[in-house]
């Protein structure tokens, strides 16, 4: 799918851009890769790490409409946009800023594509968009609707744009298994509740999922793959069985069970053998058949604490090794 091709990455200094150009380099033979993000050093940093002369690096700021669009007219064909203000609690203190760089940034992207003819747009999103209580899920809802309706804004333009939404990525800047890799070394866990579940995959399965999302897409869709659950005191178990766990509360804007799939999105909803597919319901755009797909039950949804496929320790600790040997 991105043979020949050149990709620009936004945020591409972080966990996903950084296993992607990886994975692209070695697996894939992109012409070109862009990595597009806001710091120099993180840049130079990862210059230094991929000596090679197929990528490029765009210092600017999803923010910034026009910086954007002079980095997309490097004759790009497709665009991961993987930039985002991140942290939940980071999100509640800097409301503003959270709204300019997860939502004006999304539109930002999709006015710069669509003016500069860029084929193909992919948005990184999170479980946590599906019924948010927090502004971060609430500004990735947003983000993942401005993408969907973002065909329809295209018009006759051949730009096309769709999400991928998955759950908690082993090891990428914010996740919890650094922080218990960490606190194992003192011999104690802090755990919010013994009750949390949450969806796992790693940085590789992600990757892997957009690149297999690229080649499907036709705009407008959301592309859920099917992950395993794991509850976050087995999570602790299985990397430090000998440690004690300190149970800390619920943190605010923090769900016992994260969710994938609303009952309300199910209804346009197609399942494939390893994807769930969101079909737009306001759909005015191209052809989606060949996304046809087993419909799924009246209501269902798919949370952390109700499927059907669950993560062993043993899988867990495999997925901690491939970490490893990414950093």
């Amino acid at each position: 799918m991105i043979e020949k091709k050149t990709i620009l990455i936004t945020g591409g200094t972080g966990s996903f851009g950084k296993k992607f150009v990886e994975i692209a380099l070695n697996r894939y033979r992109p012409r070109r890769i862009i990595i597009f993000s806001r710091d120099e050093l993180k840049q130079h940093d990862m210059q230094l790490r991929y000596p090679d002369r197929r990528l490029s690096f765009f210092i600017g700021d999803i923010r910034d409409g026009d910086r954007l669009k002079r980095a997309f007219e490097a004759q790009v064909d497709y665009v991961i946009h993987a930039a985002a203000l991140k942290q939940v609690v980071a999100c509640e203190y800097n409301p503003f800023e959270a709204v300019k760089t997860n939502i004006h940034g999304a539109q930002n992207i999709i006015d710069a594509a669509i003016d500069c003819g860029v084929s193909k747009v992919i948005g990184l999103s999170t479980d946590k968009c599906v019924n948010p209580i927090n502004l971060y899920g609430a500004t990735k809802l947003c983000a993942e609707k401005l993408f969907v309706q973002g065909n329809a804004y295209a018009g006759a333009k051949n730009t096309k744009f769709s999400c991928v939404r998955y759950g908690n990525v082993v090891g990428s800047r914010g996740s919890v298994i650094p922080l218990f890799l960490e606190q194992r070394k003192n011999g104690k866990i802090t755990v919010t509740d013994r009750r949390m579940t949450r969806f796992w995959l790693t940085l590789e399965q992600a990757v892997e999922f957009v690149v297999k999302c690229l080649g499907m897409m036709q705009g407008g869709e959301v592309f859920i793959p099917r992950l395993p659950s794991m509850s976050v005191i087995d999570v602790v178990r299985a990397l430090a069985p000998e440690a004690e766990i300190e149970f800390t509360g619920i943190k605010p804007g923090e769900k016992i069970h994260e969710e994938l799939l609303s009952s309300n999105e199910s209804r346009h909803t197609v399942a494939l053998e390893d994807m769930l597919v969101i079909k737009p319901e306001f759909h005015t755009w191209g052809d989606l058949s060949m996304l046809e797909g087993k419909s799924l039950p009246d209501r269902f949804e798919l949370r952390s604490d109700n499927n059907d496929t669950w993560l062993s320790a043993e899988e867990l600790r495999k997925m901690v090794e491939s970490l490893k040997e990414t950093h």
